[in-house]
């Protein structure tokens, strides 16, 4: 899988470093994710295919595009939207909602790049247990980063997000088994599955709810960072958990 990012900060990130961030990520891909998922994918720098500052479907030229941007506009902070050129995997990483969440550009980078390729429609869901309600069966979106957003690590000086491994979307804990890639203690006890770290949530899809309130988010009690970070990308309107939203309205 080739995803093609686009430069479009308007001179707030230099191609330079934005190639030096790259070429972290592809390391993180190939080195720290594949190893553990059995899939992965390259992300090469592109250019704009028009003057246009809104998606295009012409920016592709591999099989998803990222655009780094500036600023987030309310008509385009979508990222992932069905209703423009469906079935086209594309998203955003905007400076201001890594600003807003004091947050490296280049972790909100790797988070977005992540997630692509593990799911680059934003539709798959996987059935686990409720967040709250254990003996209640829920289907949890299919997301390498949420549940451990606060985390991060370095490659070549470049900071890069953490990820969940296959065996965080088991409904039991397996013996000697990792849930996330840095495995990081918190309250002595690491990831469990279907679980959250501090700073992190989980969105999931409950089907008894009925349309009204069918999606949902789950994050540790009195967590004000995941809280924060939630009510930032609400309000530019950003995230694939919108797209999941629109789907079933």
């Amino acid at each position: 899988m080739i995803v093609s990012v686009i430069n479009m900060s308007e001179g707030a990130v230099a191609d330079a470093p934005l190639l030096r961030a790259i070429r972290a990520i592809n390391r993180q891909l190939r080195e720290d994710f594949e190893p553990y998922w059995g899939f992965g994918a390259e992300l090469r720098l592109e250019g704009k295919t028009s003057r246009s500052k809104r998606f295009d479907a012409a920016d592709m030229r591999g099989d998803a595009v990222l655009y780094l941007r500036g600023v987030a506009h309310i008509d385009d902070a979508e990222g992932f939207h069905e209703t423009h050129f469906s079935g086209i995997p594309y998203g955003f990483v905007f400076l201001e909602l890594s600003q807003a969440l004091k947050e490296d550009w280049t972790i909100t980078l790797s988070h977005e790049a992540l997630e692509i390729v593990a799911d680059p429609e934003a539709n798959l869901l996987v059935q686990g247990p409720h967040p709250v309600k254990a003996s209640r069966q829920v289907f949890h979106w299919f997301e390498m980063c949420d549940a451990v957003q606060s985390e991060n690590y370095s490659i070549d000086e470049v900071r890069v997000s953490n990820f969940v491994l296959p065996l965080y979307f088991t409904a039991s804990a397996e013996r000697g088994g990792r849930n996330d890639f840095l495995g990081t203690k918190a309250r002595g006890k690491t990831l469990r599955s279907f679980g959250v770290n501090p700073g992190g949530y989980i969105g999931y899809f409950d089907p008894r709810l009925g349309r009204s309130g069918d999606h949902d988010t789950f994050e540790l009690a009195g967590d004000e960072v995941a809280l924060l970070r939630q009510r930032v990308k609400k309000k530019v309107v950003s995230g694939r958990g919108n797209l999941r939203r629109k789907r079933t309205m």
